[in-house]
């Protein structure tokens, strides 16, 4: 398959810039996996839909303020603008171990390895921190060193800037501080929020559990793949970037339990569905394999699994997730699940009804 038949034509002004004025209130549009049949409704149903045993996965990653503004070592700047002349812009993607960190820079065709930054508050003249460029790779990736910081996640909130997509166009602000997070994000890592769990609330999660769903999470540091566009013409030449996660013992047994159950596993956003299927693969070497000869462990390790059309869901029977970029590895697992006619179908018609898109926008259960 090429990557133009996951094509669609998105109105610009379908694209949410903010989320809804009140969390849990978006739109949701209903997929039948087995028909194609699609119907609109809203996420506030979501208890109500869900049947009693049924099992519902989050990830539970905490979005971390990655980006960053510096200046070369030797220029200097009183403002922490996103825009004044010599600023470097730098997204944290992926926690390497140590001081050590993966990041996009721009404009990177300036800073080289062996450059330094330096990472100012505002209208502070001493930096809060200082790194070293280690490695340059393509399309702006480097590796950088930061020098020992007595509390670099505290610095981070200081200095750091909620890494608001590229298609919002707009600054972040102190509310997305709060809206670009998941109500039950826990552990620190993500360069993105894993969107389709931004929808839920605290009311929403106790409907779900009065009614009988169960609820576990794992947790996938969202990374560089999120923010890399594809440059591939064919889906066979698609390699994503290895992103962390961790299959606590709790949701292993709970996963284990539901397959061989029979029960359904509902996973909250592709990066959940992508976490799940991986502990798959690595549980049986039979592609194959029907669902109740899978036994999840508990580990932690990284992913670059890619799910396209073709793959064989042996977790997850359900998905819950936001309208995807065309042309999107995202959108490629999503029609994997669903079938890609079904899919754009279903897309088509939230265009002509007027979803909103993305991040910030409404979402699609499909089961």
């Amino acid at each position: 398959m090429r990557v133009s038949d996951f094509h669609f034509d998105l109105p610009e002004e379908l694209i949410a810039q903010s989320p809804p004025p009140v969390r849990g209130t978006s739109r949701m549009l209903r997929l039948d996996r087995h028909t194609g049949e699609y119907s609109d409704d809203f996420f506030r149903n979501l208890p109500e839909i869900l049947r009693p045993g049924d099992l519902l996965v989050l990830n539970d990653s905490r979005v971390i303020p990655a980006r960053l503004y510096a200046t070369r070592a030797g220029l200097h700047t009183q403002q922490n603008s996103p825009h004044p002349s010599g600023r470097i812009e730098v997204l944290l993607t992926q926690h390497l171990g140590g001081d050590d960190w993966s990041a996009l820079v721009r404009p990177s065709r300036k800073v080289q390895p062996g450059e330094h930054l330096h990472f100012h508050a505002p209208n502070e003249t001493e930096p809060l921190l200082t790194a070293e460029i280690l490695t340059a790779g393509e399309f702006g990736e480097r590796t950088l060193r930061f020098a020992p910081a007595p509390d670099f996640q505290a610095i981070l909130e200081k200095i750091g800037h909620m890494p608001l997509p590229p298609y919002i166009h707009r600054s972040d602000n102190p509310e997305d501080r709060d809206r670009y997070q998941t109500v039950f994000s826990h552990e620190p890592g993500s360069a993105a929020a894993p969107t389709a769990g931004l929808h839920f609330t605290p009311a929403i999660l106790d409907q779900l559990k009065q009614n009988g769903i169960q609820i576990e999470t794992i947790t996938l540091h969202v990374g560089l793949g999120t923010f890399q566009p594809v440059r591939a013409k064919d889906l066979a030449d698609i390699h994503l970037h290895a992103e962390h996660y961790t299959l606590p013992a709790a949701t292993a047994t709970a996963i284990n339990a539901a397959l061989a159950e029979g029960r359904r596993i509902i996973a909250a956003g592709t990066t959940t569905t992508r976490t799940l299927e991986h502990c798959a693969q690595l549980a049986s070497t039979d592609p194959f394999e029907p669902h109740t000869g899978l036994r999840l462990h508990p580990h932690s390790g990284s992913t670059e699994i890619f799910i396209s059309p073709g793959h064989n869901f042996r977790v997850v029977s359900g998905l819950l997730t936001n309208f995807h970029l065309p042309q999107s590895t995202l959108l490629m697992l999503v029609s994997a699940f669903a079938g890609r006619e079904a899919v754009l179908a279903a897309y088509a018609h939230a265009v002509r009804e007027r979803y909103r898109f993305f991040s910030y926008g409404d979402c699609m259960l499909l089961l």
